[in-house]
């Protein structure tokens, strides 16, 4: 399965002070993706788009938008695509049979895993 990963949206659907060192909660988020068995894609952007690789994660560092960015690696990604978003403008353009789950349901993957 492809996952990608909104990680701006995954990083902050949770209040744990992540807006004071946006750059590091995407590091650690990107650490746990890590862990997964998945082939995941995470788009960062901003502030995070610096952050370092990571292995067993592709990055793709966003220039301009971020739902763009997604958008269009949603498109080139073969097979199963599970999307992980809760923005729901972005969930309407992505591709049909593009699986679309919420930050949570990644979060509880990844808390199972701890």
């Amino acid at each position: 399965m492809n996952l990608l990963v909104d990680v701006a949206n995954v990083v902050g659907s949770r209040p744990d002070g992540w807006w004071r060192d946006r750059a590091g909660a995407t590091s650690r988020l990107l650490d746990r993706l890590a862990l997964l068995d998945d082939e995941v894609v995470a788009v960062v952007e901003g502030r995070a788009r610096d952050v370092a690789e990571v292995p067993g994660v592709r990055l793709v560092r966003a220039t301009g938008s971020g739902d763009d960015a997604l958008v269009a690696e949603a498109a080139g990604l073969p097979g199963p695509l599970v999307v992980v978003t809760a923005d729901r403008g972005l969930r309407a353009r992505l591709p049909a049979g593009a699986t679309v789950h919420g930050p949570g349901w990644l979060l509880d993957r990844l808390d199972a895993l701890a």
